[in-house]
């Protein structure tokens, strides 16, 4: 299991931190996720995410329920940024 930091802009911080939607999609792939938000009050949130298979994660990113499901919690894509530890 490895660990990443992934940071993205959101459109409503309150909404993405309440959303159910990450374990959703990413419990049935044993993925687990901890979130954090900016104490500015910016839209930058981040996540710090245990991924067990990265290859499968990558391939589920690529798919029309990875865009449904940011979608649906005002991801916004274009400003993923995903960091590998150590």
């Amino acid at each position: 299991m490895a660990t990443y930091l992934v940071t993205h802009e959101v459109d409503d911080v309150a909404h993405w931190l309440s959303s159910t939607k990450r374990q959703d999609v990413f419990g049935p792939m044993g993925i687990t996720t901890r979130a954090f938000h900016d104490l500015n009050g910016s839209n930058r949130v981040g996540l710090i995410v245990e991924i067990p298979d990265l290859a499968a994660f990558q391939e589920f990113m690529q798919t029309a329920e990875a865009a449904a499901a940011m979608q649906h919690d005002g991801v916004r894509p274009e400003t993923m940024l995903m960091l590998a530890e150590g």
